[in-house]
């Protein structure tokens, strides 16, 4: 079957074994089926290392690791949540990591895939905490605190997180046009396909519908699935 799915901010975690489960389903039901499956970041709420073992982390390997021995390929890029998962944890599913913005040819279309928050630049104090926290120095740092010190850091981090998102505005939370265009004409891109702002949606920047930004849902609320085929692509719910 001619076909390659996309999916993005799961945030799975031991809280919300429904998720997992919903996951699980989805890749034995629909992803055996797939050329690739893609995650493009936020599979996991949090991510503080890939020593730090969970029964979601584990349970997660265990199913990739069984998709990509079958033959279908499964790529991963970080998201904003996840960006610590490294290339141990990645190897025990069969995951291959792709960089934070990376162009493939999808059925012949000139695509960008990231996932998102890299182009969130109104958001100024999130991209100067993006940037602190992808410093390989601090990265090191954090990595080598014992592991308890560190999952109170990430909890702290989520809570502060949630309350500050509260108090900003849609616009501010969205990915800036000026991102978007700049890439499309900058790659001479036919689509984008991206996550991270749980806003599903098909886009068209240039009123061209050839050019398409592709932005997918989270699962909490859209289970969402991006199916591409030569044909076409169609964002829907996964079949849970």
């Amino acid at each position: 079957m001619t076909v390659s799915y996309f999916i993005a901010d799961l945030h799975l975690s031991d809280e919300r074994p429904d998720m997992v489960r919903a996951f699980l389903r989805f890749v034995q039901e629909q992803a055996y089926q797939a050329d690739a499956l893609y995650i493009l970041g936020d599979l996991f709420e949090v991510w503080v290392g890939d020593d730090l073992r969970t029964t979601t982390s584990q349970t997660v390997a265990q199913a990739l690791k069984k998709l990509t021995q079958s033959g279908v390929p499964c790529y991963f890029i970080c998201g904003n949540r996840d960006f610590l998962v490294g290339k141990r944890y990645c190897k025990q599913c069969g995951m291959t990591m792709l960089p934070d913005e990376t162009i493939i040819n999808l059925y012949g279309r000139q695509t960008m895939l990231l996932h998102g928050d890299i182009m969130c630049t109104l958001d100024e104090s999130y991209q100067k905490f993006r940037r602190m926290v992808h410093r390989r120095w601090v990265q090191w740092l954090f990595l080598h605190l014992p592991k308890r010190a560190r999952a109170n850091i990430a909890n702290r981090m989520r809570a502060n997180s949630k309350r500050y998102n509260q108090s900003k505005s849609d616009n501010i939370m969205d990915v800036t046009p000026e991102q978007v265009t700049t890439r499309f004409k900058h790659y001479q891109l036919d689509w984008m396909i991206h996550g991270h702002t749980h806003r599903p949606a098909i886009h068209h920047p240039f009123n061209d519908n050839s050019q398409q930004r592709i932005v997918l849902g989270d699962w909490y609320e859209h289970s969402s699935v991006l199916t591409v085929t030569p044909e076409h692509a169609d964002l829907s719910g996964a079949q849970l």
